[in-house]
């Protein structure tokens, strides 16, 4: 049968929870309407992150008119629907302490949504039509707001492997949504396939590799309820998929540049190019 692609998933604003799609256009920064937005503190431009914010992932936004509009929703506050700026007021935004470009701000009814749901004074900005900021690894790409990277590909092989190993140890097994992955994979004769592919064709969309897709706490985060729920998954990757260049921190998954646009489904073969001496 092949390798095929079975989920698509794409994150409106950063950090908060995704809209599953059946196909999907790609650019040069990965799909189509996937963080697009980004929430910053209100006082620096530093992103907000489930990493400090895990409520976060209970906020559910909605791309409307085809990217005319955006909706937010959570649990407890009115909903709000925003038109879209993408030529707002510029603010300088940051990640993990270095400045990435700016972003243009989505006005103050966003800001006052973020501020109140999350008990911190934000922003809502969006990637300008003229942001260009370099990914990095063996193939860098381009990236919008993602963490670096344009594409998250991981396989339901890597979450088999996982949930078995963490069910030997008499706990609950984890979903797919703790990883937030773009491109879930189904098919893969062995976990981890995807650390293996140096090139993907799928529909017509080809993507290169770039690294590994370290991980840090969101994963520990439960994903429909904005609670912390730990420590698996984190607990058991430790001891199997620890990574000493990059300080130890732990794998999940591969995160891969755009090197030809197009368009993708759930359902489309994969062609993968394989690492050398690599296992087809």
């Amino acid at each position: 049968m092949g390798i095929t692609v079975q989920k698509l998933t794409y994150y409106p604003v950063k950090g908060c929870a995704g809209t599953g799609v059946e196909s999907a256009r790609v650019g040069v920064m990965g799909l189509e309407h996937d963080r697009t937005f980004m929430v910053v503190d209100a006082a620096d431009g530093s992103f907000r992150s489930q990493r400090a914010l895990p409520a976060m992932a209970a906020i559910r936004p909605e791309i409307v008119g085809g990217g005319a509009a955006l909706r937010l929703a959570a649990d407890g506050v009115e909903s709000v629907l925003l038109d879209v700026d993408p030529d707002g007021e510029r603010r300088p935004v940051s990640m993990f302490g270095r400045d990435i470009g700016e972003g243009a701000d989505q006005g103050d009814a966003a800001a006052e949504w973020f501020s109140q749901v999350l008990g911190a004074k934000s922003r809502l900005v969006r990637v300008p039509s003229d942001f260009d900021r370099d990914g990095w690894g063996e193939t860098p790409g381009k990236v919008g707001f993602a963490d670096a990277h344009a594409v998250l590909v991981a396989s339901q092989a890597s979450l088999d492997g996982l949930n078995a190993r963490i069910t030997a140890r008499g706990a609950a097994p984890v979903p797919m949504d703790r990883f937030r992955a773009n491109i879930v994979l189904d098919g893969c004769a062995e976990p981890h396939a995807e650390d293996e592919m140096r090139r993907l064709e799928i529909g017509t969309v080809h993507l290169a590799y770039a690294v590994r897709a370290m991980r840090c706490s969101v994963p520990l985060v439960d994903q429909l309820t904005g609670l912390r729920a730990g420590p698996e998954p984190i607990r058991t990757l430790a001891t199997y998929r620890r990574e000493p260049e990059y300080e130890n921190k732990v794998s999940f998954g591969m995160k891969a540049a755009v090197v030809e646009r197009g368009s993708l489904a759930v359902g489309d073969p994969v062609l993968p190019t394989w690492a050398s001496g690599a296992a087809a």
